[in-house]
């Protein structure tokens, strides 16, 4: 990899401003001051260092954001702030994004990272990745809606669900419910209950595959993946 892009890639500036740190003999190569901008490094098996510090190389990055509501999940909008808009420089400048989308009012579990193996393998259908939801509803949730989401419910546009697990965590005006489903169609969890006469009022996500929402985060707060959830995701225990 060239030096330059080594660094830019690594937030130490442009490729213009990397090139200002060499003029300024900042930057060194296993302790030996360096010039040259184009040199070809391997950052894994050499020491670069930008005033004495070494460069951490990083390729990925695996963030998990406790998502706020009004903040839609995309990597740029004209309207609307971005999930993307709540990292830090340092972070957006790994250019990543989300996988999969919650809606805009839904909070909870969003992993964000560059990694695209990662992002496809839990978002592909043929790779079954449960997905659980926290809900208030508008209305009493019964025995035949467990059944029914059992069964599969048929959407607004004829679509018919995969089965999904359903749990009665409160039966009332305003019931609460856990909701376990493999799929991510659009207003997927919303239109399920619609398809039985009920109206979701709240949404919140607890858990992507073995990925579960870390509750100390506050909304719009994120952080990134322990290596025992990253390995766990990848499936590398």
């Amino acid at each position: 990899m060239r030096l330059d892009k080594l660094l830019a890639n690594m937030g130490y500036g442009s490729r213009k401003e990397v090139k200002g740190l060499l003029k300024q003999q900042a930057v060194t190569v296993d302790s030996v001051v360096v010039k040259d901008a184009a040199m070809h490094v391997d950052p894994v098996k050499q020491d670069v260092s930008v005033f004495g510090d070494r460069v951490e190389y990083v390729e990925f990055i695996y963030l998990m954001m406790n998502k706020p509501p009004g903040v839609i999940s995309a990597t740029e909008d004209k309207h609307d702030k971005t999930v993307i808009d709540l990292l830090d420089p340092l972070a957006q400048h790994f250019k990543p994004f989300p996988v999969g989308r919650l809606d805009k009012d839904t909070e909870g579990l969003l992993l964000i990272t560059n990694d695209g193996n990662l992002s496809h393998n839990l978002l592909s259908p043929k790779k079954h990745v449960p997905k659980v939801y926290y809900a208030k509803i508008d209305g009493v949730v019964t025995e035949s809606d467990i059944e029914a989401f059992k069964q599969g419910v048929e959407l607004d546009d004829g679509y018919v669900t995969k089965p999904g697990h359903l749990v009665i965590l409160k039966s009332g005006e305003e019931s609460e419910i856990e909701l376990t489903i493999q799929e991510g169609k659009f207003h997927q969890v919303k239109r399920m209950f619609e398809s039985v006469g009920k109206t979701v009022t709240y949404l919140k996500r607890l858990s992507m595959g073995s990925l579960k929402l870390d509750e100390e985060l506050e909304l719009g707060d994120y952080r990134e993946l322990t290596q025992e959830e990253l390995d766990t995701l990848m499936n590398r225990e």
